[in-house]
């Protein structure tokens, strides 16, 4: 059996998610992956086969995309020419995790999609979703990457085809402790920005990873590095709290280990409202916006209290149902859960 995995590498979650779930594929399949997007900050401990541009969301300074710059460095032509070229049909399964070329070229080439990512379960009817209508945001989640077959992973599981969070081993298997800094992931706003409003807060220690920054460098009780996931995990096991963007991936392993936990979600990002939603469900602090927020991110460092799930580890026996399932008659198949 062939198996071509193709992640979306736009952001980190996606890759980081794939450290756990490409070892398995391979140990049961000949596994190829394709990785497309230009944002992410983190390598991967496995090859890669295919490496595309595919359609890149860049972070800008101001707590969003910077729809400039994406649309400067959008390379259209060369996703419809990787759309068409690639040879999706060489493959037994189609694995996506939010990966527009193969999805696509599986759409063109008439072969089946399996659908495999956050996003498939933030788009779930039973989802939390914002108070305010996004059309716009939900139509580019619903269509960016579209599959026959959707499985989902979020906070919470609403559905059988919706799984608890993929949490790294380095996360499951790692002794957490509770120092007193704070480990904080920002990539939307400006090193100065994020300096602007953690030093009105002088008593917390502050270990800020920049998108946006090459190198070390301290102001203050805020200690500003580069993007790394080794020294992001040993930050991130040792501290307090976590304050980040309302994504997935690291507010889950938050949860996971019991930290306090603090987001703000990206402007225009339609998937981070609807994760901020859940996480406010579950009582976990939300900010609507970052600037001149240092009254509220105290009160949180003061008076909030950590939110603990330990996730099980499902990740290997949602993968062998998912190869099972697939590859038999997948004709018989309804092609959508919801």
């Amino acid at each position: 059996m062939k198996i071509l995995y193709a992640i979306q590498g736009t952001g980190n979650g996606h890759l980081a998610r794939a450290t756990e779930i490409v070892p398995i594929l391979k140990s049961m399949a000949d596994t190829d992956v394709l990785v497309s997007g230009t944002q992410a900050d983190l390598s991967v401990p496995f090859g890669i086969d295919y490496q595309f541009s595919g359609l890149s969301f860049i972070v800008g300074q101001n707590g969003g995309v910077d729809i400039w710059q994406t649309a400067k460095k959008m390379q259209i032509m060369q996703f419809f020419k990787d759309i068409r070229n690639l040879q999706v049909n060489q493959y037994d399964l189609v694995i996506s995790d939010f990966e527009p070329v193969s999805a696509w070229a599986c759409r063109l080439h008439n072969k089946d999609c399996i659908g495999l990512s956050h996003q498939n379960a933030v788009l779930h009817p039973s989802a939390p979703k914002p108070e305010f209508k996004e059309w716009v945001g939900k139509l580019i989640l619903k269509h960016y990457a579209p599959a026959n077959y959707k499985y989902g992973f979020n906070f919470k599981s609403f559905s059988p085809h919706i799984f608890p969070p993929v949490i790294r081993h380095d996360i499951r298997n790692a002794e957490s402790t509770s120092k007193p800094h704070y480990t904080v992931y920002l990539p939307a706003y400006s090193d100065q920005q994020i300096q602007d409003v953690l030093s009105s807060i002088p008593g917390t220690e502050w270990q800020v990873f920049s998108k946006h920054s090459k190198t070390r460098y301290t102001v203050g009780n805020i200690h500003f590095q580069p993007v790394s996931l080794n020294e992001f995990t040993e930050s991130f096991l040792s501290c307090t709290g976590l304050l980040s963007t309302a994504g997935f991936e690291g507010p889950a392993e938050a949860i996971y280990l019991g930290k306090k936990l603090c987001v703000i979600p990206m402007k225009k990002q339609y998937e981070q409202y609807c994760n901020a939603a859940f996480l406010k469900s579950m009582g976990i602090k939300v900010l609507d916006h970052f600037t001149n927020s240092g009254l509220e991110l105290n009160d949180w460092i003061q008076n909030s209290k950590a939110l603990q799930i330990r996730f099980p580890d499902l990740t290997q026996e949602i993968l062998e149902n998912i190869l099972n399932k697939h590859c038999r008659q997948t004709a018989l198949l309804a092609p959508e859960f919801y």
